[in-house]
């Protein structure tokens, strides 16, 4: 079976972090990183060369394929920041109508700067992901 392109690494978080050019942009993924790991309580890892991750979710597809990918994380993207895990999060449809300015994607959702959107509900939606995704996962 073909394993999954993005994989838990062993690269350095902070080193990612450090090399994000803008400075806005650097200190909104650092201010990510920070309420990611305290309301998960899991450490950044590193998914692929760029995705920072917390905790692991380990799916199977009706069709049999199985992987593990991070349970909720983020990437700086060149316009934007894109959050990963968070599809799941939106219970029961009220959450993301509170969280501010964002667009959606297949499964992620885009901001272009945390000051965008509400960190409180962010919090909430990562701890409906932490409850859901990491309950097994120790």
């Amino acid at each position: 079976m073909r394993a999954n392109k993005t994989q838990e690494t062993d690269a350095d978080v902070s080193r990612y972090l450090a090399a994000i050019e803008d400075p806005g942009r650097r200190a909104d993924c650092q201010a990510l990183a920070e309420l990611m790991s305290r309301v998960t309580g899991r450490p950044a890892r590193m998914w692929g060369p760029g995705i920072v991750g917390f905790g692991v979710h380990r799916y199977r597809y009706e069709s049999g394929r199985e992987g593990e990918i991070c349970a909720v994380g983020f990437a700086s993207r060149k316009g934007e920041i894109v959050l990963y895990g968070l599809d799941i999060a939106d219970e029961p449809g009220t959450l993301a109508g509170k969280l501010g300015k964002f667009k959606t994607g297949k499964s992620c959702l885009y901001i272009k700067r945390l000051a965008d959107v509400d960190l409180t509900v962010l919090s909430d939606m990562v701890q409906v992901v932490a409850r859901n995704r990491l309950a097994n996962d120790a």
